[in-house]
């Protein structure tokens, strides 16, 4: 018999970096010596206990009580919940809202198009309206006031983001927020990837110190640099948390009682984030903050004297998205080619299409792993580009393209997915090519919701 561990262990060797700085998306790397090995100490210890009852394990009560205080210490009071992540913490301010309005037949919320796709999920599965209003097409930050203009009497909810993911950038906040109070409607503001950095950034106000904002999200799998599977969702007051829970007594067993979508939760990840918050204190967050912040700094002046290379928008904390120095965004060069050529070299960037003002780009997250090499990451990137330039764009047949191009949602078919992979080099089973600028270019051909059929059909290759 093998050993499980072994083959564990090899299976794993395939997979992206997670530490090193090299994953640019995905993973947030403390690079504190022996950080991994005492959350999962602290996991191990926990793991076993069931967060479903609190009466039965009062220990994760304790321990999610001080997580919960440690990040509203942060982001300006409140009262909150540890959930499983980001997604859940913007699903629960969502169904909260909406739960607390039951008033309004039809509910809606109100979102930059710069927005987590979290909220659209949100919207899908609990039959909420999204509201998507365009940004401004430089700095990609909301426009107050077309979303004012677009809050009507079926708005429970509002939403700015701290930062956006795709961009990097931070939201007007107060001017949002001072929207939503003045329709009373509530306004949360998703801070899951920059609420444990910005407190430590020239920023202005974005959390629950602002006037009118009735909810924060912030996951502390991302730069609190815990293990995954924690997030907070905090809610100005008891009240208007209350909605966010669920009890159920109409059966012959337990009383079901919720403070999450989730019944059993092991006690691990909570156990994990509350060591971990203790061993690195604050002042280490503070300097965990400023070595990511500073990386992301250099490596955005960096980029700027990389011909071909433009940073959109005005980002302001650790993220960057980088596209062609041409107005379409590309400039000469293929950023679907730029990746496939920094992965040859050691490094992911994260692909994002096209959509509304914003060209295909490359995402990068940067995080204090960073601190220190952004100069082989730049040298890396520049040699990339050059590469890229010389490569061209991928040879994907135009006839396929047009085919894409030409789709509806309610074409796309399991055979057909297989043909198109087929004709981007993909083998059997889902299996991706090294190389994958033909695959994403073929995907930045179909229109979003088309996209959205191809991959799930695709996932569901992966998981046949």
């Amino acid at each position: 018999m093998t050993d499980p561990l072994a083959e564990l262990a090899a299976l794993r060797a395939a997979d992206l970096p997670t530490h090193g700085g090299r994953t640019l998306a995905y993973v947030y790397d403390s690079a504190l010596p022996g950080l991994d090995e005492f959350a999962a100490a602290a996991h191990a210890l926990a793991a076993p206990a069931n967060g479903l009852d609190p009466t039965a394990f009062p220990s994760l009560l304790r321990l999610e009580r001080e997580v919960v205080a440690t990040a509203a210490r942060l982001l300006g009071g409140g009262v909150g919940t540890v959930t499983s992540g980001g997604t859940e913490s913007c699903l629960l301010a969502v169904l909260a809202a909406r739960d607390s309005r039951p008033d309004v037949a039809r509910p809606s919320v109100v979102v930059p198009e710069t927005a987590h796709a979290a909220f659209h999920k949100a919207g899908h599965y609990f039959g909420v309206r999204v509201v998507a209003v365009p940004v401004d097409p430089v700095t990609f930050r909301a426009d107050p006031a077309a979303m004012a203009a677009a809050v009507d009497a079926t708005t429970v909810l509002v939403v700015a983001s701290a930062p956006s993911y795709a961009h990097g950038v931070v939201d007007p906040v107060a001017e949002i927020a001072a929207v939503a109070a003045g329709r009373g409607v509530r306004c949360h503001v998703d801070a899951c990837i920059g609420g444990w950095v910005l407190p430590h950034a020239d920023v202005a106000p974005f959390d629950l110190r602002v006037a009118g904002v009735t909810s924060v999200s912030v996951d502390l799998h991302k730069y609190a640099y815990c293990p995954k599977g924690v997030s907070v969702l905090l809610h100005a007051d008891a009240g208007l948390r209350r909605a966010q829970f669920f009890a159920s007594a109409d059966w012959p067993g337990y009383t079901m009682l919720n403070t999450t979508m989730q019944s059993t939760r092991s006690g691990g990840p909570v156990a994990a984030a509350w060591a971990v918050l203790r061993r690195i204190g604050d002042d280490g967050y503070r300097e965990l903050a400023g070595r990511a912040l500073r990386s992301a700094r250099v490596v955005r002046e960096g980029i700027g004297a990389i011909a071909g290379l433009r940073v959109l928008g005005e980002p302001e904390a650790t993220l960057l998205a980088v596209a062609g120095e041409g107005g379409d965004g590309t400039g000469g060069v293929d950023v679907f080619v730029v990746a496939d050529e920094l992965k040859a070299r050691g490094w992911y960037a994260q692909p994002q299409f096209a959509h509304g003002a914003s060209p295909a780009n490359l995402h990068l997250t940067l995080t204090a792993a960073n601190a220190g090499h952004e100069a082989e990451l730049l040298a890396d990137l520049s040699a990339s580009v050059a590469a890229a330039r010389e490569l061209g764009a991928p040879e994907v047949p135009e006839g396929v393209l047009a085919a894409v191009r030409g789709l509806t949602p309610d074409q796309v078919t399991a055979e057909g997915v297989a043909g198109l992979l087929a004709a981007t080099g993909m083998g059997g089973g889902g299996v991706l090519p090294e190389r994958m600028a033909g695959v994403n270019t073929l995907l930045a051909a179909a229109g979003p919701r088309v996209r959205e059929r191809l991959l799930v059909e695709f996932l569901g290759v992966l998981h046949s």
